[in-house]
């Protein structure tokens, strides 16, 4: 269960409701019409699961128990998500497949990824739509070299890809024949995480993803009756504030949302940083923190520098881990004691009400989001609460939410220094 609190003023005045019932309009009207696929995601992936579970028990290699690890070669919108639920659910599934992620250009944590693998114990799948990602196909020929891949014969059922349908990488999947499974054609990378990029590795995994499609099925239902109103409120209060207040930032109170809060850069930067269609550049800059971490360092700029910020926070209310702080009184840091005996889960979610309440004193908006526990059903929860919030704020700033021409053009000027 998630629990939504917000701390900023918000009066639903008249022109407020306009604004809140266009944007709902417009993500209603994408949601019944079909063009923006991954409103659909939660219930049409459903049977993606039992197709990975079909395949745990005839590929060979699975089946046998051979497998331990999966190597997942893909960046962006293909890596990102994946990598964002696997922080969260490792810890509490010990018998689980390890994923390990190819996802840059980076030659030492190529070197050292490939290092950690053994063949005969790894399945790689290869995650691109467009089926031409540089940094994709080049890892791809790196991990084939290494391992000395024979596709055409012994490794078939050791490579499988994810991609669009009819894309080069499916050509090449199609080729040597591989498992393959396809991203709709109307669902972007960076909205892909409940399609067959995340289901098919989290599921091999060993990762419940009927309960994560279920939490987010469960959470979408519920915006479109009307019945999570806050979000709305949230993407108006967003974006009537977006000229003063451009930066949002999260700030996740558990070392293992890191990386749902890399996810969300992506998201909501690729999504929101656009040319209007009033040729106006607008945009919200995301910046995901970690606390108690992040307290010692970016927590002063946020107080004392320019008000320019809004501030989420999410917090896990039952770690399920009961680590207590020791009944021990050190010489010269006594002044440390009163902590003593509290659990360092009260310590953490200690620390964020402190920042958040200094926040506040500052006159920083903060809005929480508090997590009973951590589960697949949270989990896909959170990712469509996001996913929904991104489609929300864009409609308001009037853009298109679902391309990414800039970053487009930096393929291209790449494409060009290496085909002059």
């Amino acid at each position: 269960m998630l629990r939504f609190t917000r701390d900023f003023a918000f009066e639903g005045t008249q022109a407020q409701q306009a604004i809140m019932e266009s944007a709902f309009g417009t993500v209603s009207k994408e949601y019944q019409s079909g063009k923006i696929g991954y409103y659909n995601l939660p219930n049409k992936s459903l049977s993606l699961v039992g197709e990975v579970e079909e395949l745990l028990k005839s590929n060979s290699l699975l089946s046998s128990g051979a497998i331990t690890d999966i190597a997942v070669i893909g960046i962006g919108g293909s890596s990102l998500g994946i990598k964002a639920v696997d922080s969260l659910m490792a810890s509490k599934n010990v018998n689980t497949r390890k994923l390990h992620f190819f996802e840059n250009s980076d030659p030492v944590n190529i070197t050292g990824t490939l290092a950690k693998l053994k063949k005969e114990s790894t399945i790689f799948i290869v995650i691109s739509k467009s089926g031409g990602t540089i940094e994709t196909t080049s890892i791809l020929k790196t991990a084939i070299a290494y391992f000395g891949l024979e596709l055409d014969g012994a490794d078939s059922e050791r490579v499988m890809v994810i991609t669009d349908k009819g894309s080069s990488l499916s050509q090449f999947g199609g080729h040597y024949g591989l498992s393959q499974f396809n991203i709709p054609d109307n669902v972007g990378g960076r909205f892909s995480i409940l399609s067959a990029v995340g289901i098919v590795p989290l599921t091999l995994a060993g990762y419940d993803t009927q309960a994560l499609l279920d939490g987010a099925g469960a959470f979408l239902t519920r915006f479109f009756n009307q019945d999570e109103q806050h979000l709305l409120e949230k993407a108006c209060f967003i974006y009537e504030n977006s000229a003063e207040k451009s930066i949002n930032v999260l700030f996740s109170y558990a070392n293992d949302l890191e990386n749902l809060s890399k996810w969300y850069v992506q998201l909501w930067g690729e999504s929101l940083g656009k040319i209007n269609i009033y040729k106006k550049n607008v945009g919200l800059t995301p910046i995901g923190l970690v606390g108690a971490v992040d307290q010692h360092s970016f927590l002063q700029l946020v107080i004392e520098g320019p008000k320019d910020k809004t501030v989420t926070f999410i917090t896990v209310e039952d770690f399920e881990n009961d680590l207590t702080i020791p009944d021990i009184s050190l010489k010269h840091i006594e002044k440390t004691d009163f902590i003593n005996g509290n659990s360092f889960n009260t310590l953490i979610n200690a620390q964020c009400d402190a920042t958040k309440e200094s926040l506040l004193q500052s006159n920083v908006p903060v809005d929480s989001i508090a997590i009973d526990k951590i589960g697949e059903a949270n989990i896909g929860a959170m990712i469509i609460y996001y996913e929904l919030l991104t489609s929300l704020v864009g409609a308001m700033l009037q853009v298109n939410t679902y391309d990414q021409p800039g970053v487009e053009l930096g393929k291209v000027i790449l494409y060009k220094k290496f085909n002059n």
